[in-house]
């Protein structure tokens, strides 16, 4: 007698078809950013991003209750400075927001693992991530400004640094100047594969970095280069990144799975900015399942061979875990 395949006997009820899924969200997998910036009693909602706010640190404080509530074992520090300059002081400054936001986490929530962001768009009156001079973004000297943001957040007792300017060596200055300062255990988490995108915008108004002039094309990669994605995560590689970003994540499945399957480091996916508004613009309209649209999209980073998620639906998926 002939036998016919029945895939179906395992998807007969929920109790067969969870013992045999595949892939995984858990709380552990999830980076959740959030955005400090000067003032008190301040918690402003992003319009772009409904649920996302940008907290003053007293605020920042109460916030951080329900991360490690929730069982969220890491942020992504992002600052927005009081006043900002053309070299982005702010980045660097012993006192700057980010500095003051990492050591009051370390302080009331030691257990907490915190990330900070490294780029100089947010502090600079230009919005761009290095320095500029006659309209063009230098690459070589934002390197040292780069490095001392890096080492200013260690010494502030982050736990790791997260390049995100896409200035060719940035790494390498930052592992140099991390090491020679006595940080060589702090982790550099590359956004190596960091595409120049239209899924950014509403993070633009979160974070307060649009360009003042132009875009920025000159240092993010052009959307459809894969290979180009590869070259440059293998030089953030070699000049010694420990985990690796790929930015946005929905639509670049396949640079997360030819990251993870050629380089074999821990990759991030990062959900961005983009890709969190439109799912709550559709579900606010009655047009979707947030909850399922967004476990879906996660467990398709998961499959794509992502370990660890960035995403400001941490909080969201850490209570419907809970379920």
């Amino acid at each position: 007698m002939d036998l016919i395949r029945r895939p179906r006997r395992l998807r007969a009820n929920e109790a067969i078809r969870s013992m045999v899924r595949e892939n995984h969200v858990h709380v552990k997998d999830l980076i959740y950013p959030m955005f400090v910036m000067p003032g008190q009693n301040m918690r402003v909602e992003v319009s772009s991003m409904p649920g996302v706010y940008q907290y003053s640190l007293d605020e920042f404080v109460r916030a951080l209750q329900e991360v490690v509530d929730l069982g969220v074992p890491a942020i992504l520090l992002f600052g927005i400075p009081e006043s900002k300059d053309p070299v982005g002081t702010g980045a660097y400054h012993d006192d700057g927001i980010v500095q003051k936001a990492v050591r009051l986490a370390k302080e009331k929530f030691p257990q907490l693992y915190v990330i900070t962001d490294v780029c100089l768009c947010e502090y600079t009156d230009h919005g761009h991530c290095g320095l500029v001079h006659e309209g063009k973004i230098l690459n070589d000297p934002s390197l040292e400004l780069l490095a001392r943001t890096a080492v200013s957040h260690a010494q502030a007792g982050a736990d790791m640094v997260a390049p995100s300017d896409m200035m060719d060596g940035r790494v390498a200055a930052i592992r140099r100047a991390l090491d020679r300062e006595g940080f060589e255990d702090i982790p550099v988490m590359a956004y190596s594969a960091k595409f120049a995108s239209g899924f950014y915008g509403p993070f633009r108004e979160a974070a307060g970095s649009a360009p003042q002039f132009g875009d920025r094309r000159t240092y993010q990669m052009d959307p459809p280069n894969g290979n180009e994605a590869m070259l440059e995560t293998a030089l953030d590689v070699e000049e010694g990144a420990d985990l690796i970003i790929v930015k946005p994540a929905l639509s670049y499945g396949d640079i997360i799975y030819r990251t993870k399957e050629r380089f074999g480091l821990p990759v991030a996916a990062y959900n961005v900015s983009g890709e969190y508004a439109m799912i709550k613009a559709a579900a606010k309209q009655g047009w979707i399942d947030e909850q399922r649209i967004v476990m879906e999209a996660l467990v398709g980073m998961k499959r794509a061979g992502a370990d660890l998620i960035i995403t400001y639906f941490a909080l969201d998926v850490a209570r419907w875990l809970r379920l």
